[in-house]
């Protein structure tokens, strides 16, 4: 069997682990193990499935400390976002295993005597999990955790930049009570998510990544037949500033939306859309910020910003700049891939800030992921809120004023599935739902209450305990009941 390495963004010539490369036949043996094993799992009590998750949530904030260095060193993510993304991992585990002594379903007064109607949920057998890189523990979690609690199994295809945090992960669950084969983990490239995405024996496909990966693999899914197939994909996320906004609190916003994670998150600030009256103040102030950056090893408490994933995806972004000039653009900062002293090799690029921009440009309709921030300048209202809605993306949003009229039309009419108010457009919290309109997913959400439809399905029951056959519709609507136009006319 091949393999590859994974290896330290910023360091590429630190080897993080070496790992198989897994094929179509490794998929298979893979899914039967975990079907196998999900027999068993479905037997257990709901609350007894939570008790095992809420197990693994302390086993994860116990090794929180080694697993952020983990997720820095193997990501490329600063301390204090790698922290975060252990954080959310653990507080997703207390959340879902709450959920296994709540409500499943609802009972509905049935229209004949001596009978029960109620709804419940149950497992659709093996969830195949194709999952991206730059949120390595979290996302898993946002999977995992709640395919679990409805009683199935689990195979994942951890991205190729990532399969350590993710091994990682899935030993604390089994450290915490998870049997070994409910979850399986393959490695590789394009052949073992292909092999996931149309195996038979697997129930659902639940996918995070690429419009055009997350389109291959839906249509890859439906082969096998019909079966539940969830997608999470890109954004070009916006950030609408009023001329009444607070510039400090907008200031930190785009700061933190455009280059916290290297601008590589599906809820990075993309766009700022901005106001003329205070569009050249926002933009000084926000070159001024991004300027003061410090990039370097993310795992230096002291770096503000680490690298690009790999240094492909810089010489993208680079391309991506690059268009945006011969468009009109101009490079307020930033705008080129860095070396960085004490990284050789590492793959850099300087937080970017582009002026000028306008809705028709590729920088403007396209996702980047990377650490690039397009300034529009939109007067109007509606026509920035046109502008919001302009592109095929419809992940998350965000609107700065100070006046509740402005920011309350914004939410009504900006066509995604997340808007913030003051707040930049990245920061879901998980008791709520995550996802997207238009092309970014595909009606699903993860996380919230919601979180656990991808992976269950709903099962409606009737109980008649009336000793006699009762007929819904027929019993309760005879013919000759009165207005029923029976023994009339004719």
């Amino acid at each position: 069997m091949t393999s590859f390495r994974s290896v330290n963004p910023a360091r590429p010539d630190d080897v993080v682990g070496e790992y198989p490369t897994h094929t179509a036949a490794d998929v298979d043996a893979a899914v039967r193990r975990a079907a196998a094993a999900q027999r068993d799992w479905a037997r257990r009590p709901v609350p007894a499935r939570a008790d095992v998750i809420a197990a693994a949530g302390a086993v994860l904030l116990r090794d929180k400390a080694a697993l952020t260095d983990l997720v820095s060193r193997e990501a490329g993510k600063v301390l204090v976002e790698a922290g975060g993304d252990v954080q959310e991992a653990v507080d997703m585990a207390a959340f879902v295993a709450g959920q296994g002594r709540t409500a499943w379903g609802e009972t509905v007064p049935s229209e004949l005597g001596d009978k029960l109607c109620w709804t419940t949920r149950s497992p659709v057998g093996v969830v195949g999990m194709i999952t991206p890189w730059n949120f390595p523990v979290a996302i898993p979690s946002w999977k995992i955790f709640p395919a679990l609690l409805a009683g199935n199994g689990v195979v994942i295809k951890p991205s190729e930049h990532a399969p350590a945090c993710c091994e990682a992960f899935v030993a604390a669950c089994v450290e915490a009570g998870v049997p070994a084969d409910l979850v399986q983990v393959v490695h590789g490239f394009a052949e073992p998510a292909a092999a996931l995405a149309v195996h038979p024996g697997v129930g659902a496909v639940s996918f995070t990544g690429s419009v055009p990966t997350g389109r291959q693999v839906a249509a890859a899914a439906m082969q096998s037949g019909p079966r539940l197939v969830s997608l999470e994909l890109g954004g070009k996320n916006a950030m609408v500033v009023r001329p009444d906004a607070d510039l400090d609190l907008a200031t930190d916003g785009a700061v933190f939306g455009a280059f916290g994670t290297s601008g590589q998150r599906c809820t990075s600030t993309s766009r700022l859309i901005a106001h003329p009256d205070v569009a050249g103040e926002l933009v000084e102030r926000i070159v001024k910020r991004a300027a003061a950056l410090r990039l370097g090893d993310p795992r230096d408490p002291a770096v503000d910003v680490g690298p690009v994933i790999t240094a492909s995806s810089a010489q993208r972004i680079a391309g991506m700049v690059a268009d945006a000039v011969d468009d009109g653009a101009t490079v307020a900062t930033g705008g080129e891939a860095l070396t960085v002293d004490g990284c050789e090799g590492g793959a850099f690029f300087a937080p970017t800030v582009l002026a000028g921009v306008r809705p028709d440009h590729r920088v403007a309709r396209q996702e980047v992921f990377g650490p690039v921030l397009a300034v529009l300048e939109v007067a109007d209202l509606d026509e920035a809120l046109e502008v919001v809605n302009s592109v095929e993306y419809g992940l998350s949003a965000a609107v700065y004023t100070r006046d509740i009229g402005t920011a309350l039309a914004a939410v009504d009419r900006i066509d995604t599935g997340i808007v913030y108010v003051n707040a930049p457009t990245i920061g879901a919290e998980i008791p709520l739902p995550f996802g997207g309109t238009k092309h970014t997913g595909n009606g699903f959400r993860e996380a919230g209450t919601r979180g656990i439809e991808q992976f269950s399905q709903i099962k409606t029951v009737y109980v008649d305990y009336s000793g006699r056959l009762q007929k819904a519709q027929i019993d309760t609507h005879p013919l000759d009941a009165p207005g029923s136009g029976a023994g009339e006319g004719s």
